[in-house]
């Protein structure tokens, strides 16, 4: 098998969705923060978005399998920490995909500044916790329909 170039190897994992929010990628979650050949295996590093995130097993088996669908033979995940996960690692276009999905992309403001289903400013925090840790749950005073705010970390 001819070894795959870097480019080609980072849109397989731009395909991989975060199984807690599957509309966007982990690549689109900035975890994936560097790929690399080191001889004939290839070096994945994946920073969790905390240390204790659930999903953290499901992701590192999901890039594994990927890789593995795609003749990748030999793989090295490593976990890298430091410097810790952010969400300013997430791109535009996963911020764009989570709002289209419902649930409001972080903001340095501390929250939404409208509610991703009409667009309202009309806004208010109902639980400072949502549906997974890095969520919290809000309510359009507009449309009346509660939606998901990704926390700033």
């Amino acid at each position: 098998m001819v070894r795959p170039d870097l480019q080609r190897i980072w849109g397989w994992l731009d395909e991989v969705p975060d199984p807690e929010i599957p509309v966007i990628s982990v690549v689109d979650l900035g975890i994936i923060r560097d790929v690399t050949w080191d001889g004939d295996t290839l070096e994945v590093a994946i920073t969790p978005t905390y240390s204790g995130c659930p999903a953290t097993s499901i992701i590192n088996l999901d890039v594994e399998t990927a890789l593995r669908d795609r003749g990748i033979g030999k793989i090295r995940l490593k976990k890298q920490l430091s410097p810790p996960w952010t969400t300013d690692w997430l791109t535009a276009k996963g911020a764009a995909k989570l709002e289209a999905y419902g649930i409001s992309p972080p903001s340095p403001a501390g929250g939404p500044s409208r509610c991703p289903r009409c667009q309202s400013a009309n806004v208010e925090k109902v639980s400072q916790f949502g549906s997974t840790p890095c969520k919290a749950h809000w309510r359009c005073l507009s449309c009346l329909e509660p939606f998901d705010y990704f926390k700033c970390i």
